[in-house]
């Protein structure tokens, strides 16, 4: 017998999962995906009709392998780094690569600047494109490093534009920052104030924090349920004569669009 005629489908109903642990555990995961912020456990149980037992032991067990996080003060459940990674190897497998490929050639040639794609990875940024400029210095923003989500400018745009328990999530402590240049917050109260200035000013920044004499500016890609799927930047050495944020701002709106997000 087929695995298809093992499975009763009556007219309008919904193929019975043969896995229902597996099944109730990715709705899990991709309700928490679509929410803006952590939720509790007792509202996962009651917007999926699980029972509330199974959904404490799904949760438990999705902690330890890093795709879910307990915020006990707030007794709230919301995505971890390990969901994350997820989002990074899908990037990596090519299609966002390929979307942003061209957009990020033609911001490089226009400002003259070299010019980047990262996506999250935890507390890391990953570069998964990169195009530099002519006669432009090498970067440290090759494809395929990671770099401290925190001290770059694509993290803080990233950071910034993620549900405020969920940079908390990520960053509860001292512990979580590290500094290559001697410069960048170092606890989380310097982080949170420097992600309010981003999202005051629409736009991210940093000045030495990477290489020394290096300055970047960076915009979030946010995907069509509105979450940062990457950023785009550009990094030049000294001054600039002209300000490249409208540039780095109108290829952050194309790639959204390709993405499908309705700035609606």
């Amino acid at each position: 017998m087929s695995v298809i005629s093992d499975v009763s489908i009556g007219a309008g109903t919904a193929p019975r999962p043969q896995v229902p642990a597996a099944d109730q555990t990715l709705r899990i995961l991709r309700h928490l995906a679509r929410r803006a912020a952590p939720i509790a456990a007792s509202a996962l149980a009651r917007d999926l009709d699980i029972p509330r037992s199974t959904v404490y032991h799904l949760l438990a067990t999705l902690e330890g392998h890093g795709f879910v996080v307990h915020l006990p003060q707030e007794r709230r459940w919301g995505l971890g780094t390990s969901a994350f990674e997820l989002a990074g190897g899908y990037s990596r497998q090519e299609p966002l690569a390929r979307l942003g490929r061209p957009l990020i050639a033609t911001l490089a040639d226009r400002l003259g600047e070299s010019a980047h794609l990262a996506v999250m990875s935890g507390r890391d940024v990953l570069y998964i494109v990169e195009e530099r400029a002519v006669r432009r210095p090498a970067l440290v923003t090759e494809v395929g490093v990671r770099l401290p989500a925190h001290l770059t400018a694509t993290g803080r745009a990233m950071l910034a534009s993620l549900p405020r328990t969920q940079v908390r999530a990520l960053y509860p402590d001292a512990s979580a920052f590290t500094l290559r240049t001697g410069r960048g917050p170092e606890t989380p109260s310097e982080l949170r104030e420097l992600l309010r200035v981003v999202r005051q000013n629409g736009v991210a920044t940093e000045d030495g924090e990477v290489t020394a004499g290096f300055r970047s500016v960076a915009v979030a890609v946010r995907d069509h349920a509105g979450w940062p799927a990457a950023a785009v930047a550009v990094t030049w050495e000294g001054d600039l004569d002209a300000d490249p944020t409208a540039a780095v701002q109108e290829a952050s709106r194309m790639l959204e669009s390709r993405l499908g997000f309705d700035r609606r």
